[in-house]
C-alpha cells in the first residue's frame, strides 16, 4: 500500500484555479474522504492523484517518491468512477480481468484472481453476464472488483454511490468499508454527501473554493468546525447562524441579549456570528421567546421553524408526534457548551468563547 503526501499542490486552467496550494498527508491504509460542494476542487485533486491531470504546481509523493511526471498506468492506482465505465460488450469476468491485460500473467491465474475478487465483492455468480444485465448496485461492485484486481497501492473512489437509490447506498457504504478494511488499501473517497463521508472515512478533508477548510474526524468537523463554511456544510438540518455584536460580557442582536461564557478579551465591540445546531436547541421554561412558524414531521424527529428576536431558528425534538403547533408560543434554550462563535468577517471560529441563552421565564 502507500502513504500519500501532497505539498503545495495546485491546478489551474488559465486564470481559473481549481486547486489552490493544498497540503495533505494520508497514512498507509487510511480511508480518507474529500468532501465539499460541486466545484470545490475535490475531483480535480483525485484526478491529479490518478495521473489523469498534471499539477500546475506543487508535488505528489507516493511513499516519499515524487510521481508528478509518472504516467497514470504506472502509478498502480485503482479508480472507480461515478459512471462505473464498464465495457458493455464484455462479460463481468472480462471486465474484471481487463486491468491485467498489460501484466505478464497466465490466463488461468488471471481468471482465478478475478473469481476471488468477484467473491470478495459478492458478484461471483454473475461472471457470465454483461453489464446491461446487471442492476446499478451490481455494476458498482463489478467496477470496484476491476479497480482492486491489480492490487493497487491507492484506491480512488469518485462519487461511486451517487447513481444508487437510498437503500442501496446504505448497503454499499457498509460493503465498501468492509472491503477496504479487508484489503488494507489506502483509499480516497470523493463525495459531496456528508453521510457517506462521516460514516465511511477515518478522516475527512472538507474543501471549498479549491482550498482545504479543515481536516479531521467526523466528530471534529461537526462539534469543532473551524469556519462557518464547515459548520454549515456538516450537519442536517443545517446549523442556525445569528449575526450579533459583542458588548462586554454579552452578545446583542436588536433587543435580545445572550450572556458570554469564557470571554477571552477580544474586541468588546466585535461583530460575531453565533452558531447553534437545531438538535441542540430545546423548548424550556426560560430562554429565547419564539413562535412556531412551521412544523415538519421527519419520522423519529420533528423539525420546527420558529420566529424569534434573533431571527428564524430551527430546532429538532426527538419525538414522532409534534408537541407544538403552528402559532404556539414557547421559549428556546441551549447548552452553552454546544454553542459556537465565529468571527463575522473572517468566518473563523473564536476559540474559548461560547454563549448562554437568557434565563427570562414565561409569564
Amino acid at each position: 500500500m502507500a502513504s500519500i503526501e501532497l505539498k503545495d499542490l495546485s491546478k489551474a486552467w488559465n486564470q481559473v484555479v481549481a486547486v489552490d496550494a493544498i497540503d495533505l498527508a494520508i497514512t498507509d491504509g487510511e480511508f480518507l474522504a474529500i468532501l465539499g460542494p460541486s466545484g470545490c476542487g475535490k475531483s480535480t485533486t483525485l484526478f491529479m492523484l490518478a495521473g489523469i491531470y498534471v499539477p500546475t504546481g506543487g508535488e505528489i509523493r507516493f511513499d516519499g517518491a515524487r510521481v508528478n511526471e509518472v504516467e497514470a498506468r504506472d502509478r498502480n492506482v485503482g479508480i472507480v468512477f461515478q459512471s462505473y465505465a464498464l465495457y458493455p460488450n464484455m462479460t463481468v469476468m472480462q471486465n474484471i480481468m481487463f486491468p491485467l491485460r498489460f501484466k505478464t500473467i497466465a490466463k488461468a491465474e488471471a481468471e482465478s484472481k478475478a473469481q476471488a475478487v468477484a467473491e470478495l465483492v459478492q458478484v461471483g455468480e454473475l461472471l457470465a453476464r454483461r453489464p446491461g444485465q446487471l442492476s446499478g448496485g451490481q455494476q458498482q461492485r463489478v467496477a470496484l472488483a476491476r479497480a482492486i484486481i491489480k492490487e493497487p497501492n491507492l484506491l480512488l473512489l469518485d462519487e461511486p454511490l451517487s447513481n444508487l437509490d437510498a437503500t442501496l447506498r446504505l448497503t454499499m457504504r457498509t460493503e465498501l468499508r468492509r472491503i477496504q478494511r479487508e484489503l488494507g488499501v489506502t483509499t480516497i473517497l470523493v463525495t459531496h454527501d456528508q453521510i457517506e463521508a462521516t460514516t465511511m472515512a477515518d478522516r475527512i478533508v472538507c474543501m471549498n473554493k479549491g482550498r482545504i477548510e479543515q481536516v479531521g474526524s467526523a466528530d471534529d468537523l461537526y462539534a469543532r468546525p473551524r469556519s462557518t463554511f464547515v459548520a454549515s456544510f456538516i450537519g442536517s438540518p443545517p446549523i442556525n447562524f445569528v449575526d450579533m455584536t459583542r458588548d462586554g460580557d454579552s452578545l446583542r442582536s436588536g433587543e435580545e441579549s445572550l450572556e458570554l461564557v469564557s470571554a477571552n478579551g477580544a474586541d468588546s465591540r466585535a461583530s460575531v456570528r453565533l452558531g447553534v445546531r437545531p438538535e441542540n436547541l430545546r423548548a424550556a421554561a426560560s430562554g429565547i421567546p419564539a413562535i412556531v412558524h412551521s412544523v415538519e414531521p421527519m419520522g423519529r424527529e420533528v423539525l420546527y421553524v420558529c420566529d424569534t428576536p434573533l431571527g428564524p431558528l430551527r430546532f429538532l425534538e426527538p419525538f414522532a408526534d409534534a408537541a407544538h403547533g403552528v402559532g404556539d408560543s414557547l421559549r428556546l434554550t441551549f447548552d452553552s457548551r454546544q454553542s459556537i462563535i465565529f468571527d463575522a468577517e473572517s468566518g473563523n471560529r473564536i476559540d474559548g468563547l461560547t454563549a448562554r441563552a437568557p434565563t427570562t421565564t414565561t409569564a
